[in-house]
């Protein structure tokens, strides 16, 4: 696949983003060297190879959860700026 200036300006057209000549080039470059990696992938013999979902085989190796003590509602609101009896209060930031 070639990569050109057309190319270059329909990517940057539907990226939202604008680029002079020189940012220009270098980016056909880089997109010319990702291509060309991609078909060297490609001349590799995958049969019988399965799918690789994750890196490693361990299953879970998160925490287990513990129970632990919190604060209290009077506590947590104890600095609050704005609040009632429970909840914090914070400025409408929708109108309608």
């Amino acid at each position: 696949m070639e990569v050109n200036d057309a190319l270059v300006d329909k990517l940057a057209n539907l990226a939202r983003l604008q680029f002079d000549d020189t940012e220009k080039s270098g980016i056909k470059n880089d997109l010319q060297r990702m291509i060309q990696f991609v078909e060297k992938l490609n001349e590799l013999d995958t049969t019988g190879v399965s799918p690789l979902l994750h890196m490693s085989d361990n299953v879970n190796a998160l925490r287990e959860d513990e129970i632990k003590g919190s604060i209290t509602r009077e506590e947590g609101l104890k600095n609050a700026v704005m609040k009632d009896n429970q909840f914090f209060k914070v400025p409408k930031v929708i109108k309608k």
